[in-house]
């Protein structure tokens, strides 16, 4: 079996390029409580704190089309389960340069901040 070392890795008809350690065409890993900060991300220029569980991370490189995946997690520091809707309070349909998401409780879905939140896009980048 052979290995293959790449430094940066990018698909036929994609402008941009991707680390090999960022497979996926974005992710991030955010602080929500106080103010909201990015600790470490691939493809991802900016966060915005639109309130109380609700994020949007915008992209440094466009996605090709609306069509990708994503997945959301955290850790929440009480005793309830969290939930992740994409989209966010105001139910945002997916865009090519951002993703907004809505953090919130199982037992009577208030929103809320969670002192570490993931989300992780895949899909093809412009």
């Amino acid at each position: 079996m052979s290995t293959l070392k790449v430094t940066n890795i990018q698909a036929t008809g994609e402008t941009a390029t991707r680390a090999v350690s960022g497979v996926a065409a974005a992710w991030v890993n955010f602080n929500g409580t106080g103010t909201a900060a990015i600790r470490d991300s691939v493809n991802v220029s900016s966060l915005t704190d639109n309130g109380t569980g609700d994020f949007r991370v915008t992209y440094t490189s466009d996605m090709a089309n609306a069509n990708y995946a994503v997945t959301f997690g955290g850790k929440y520091d009480g005793s309830v389960r969290a939930f992740y809707n994409g989209g966010n309070s105001n139910y945002t349909n997916p865009s090519t340069t951002f993703t907004e998401f809505a953090a919130y409780t199982e037992s009577g879905g208030a929103f809320f901040d969670a002192q570490y939140h993931f989300g992780a896009t895949h899909g093809d980048l412009a």
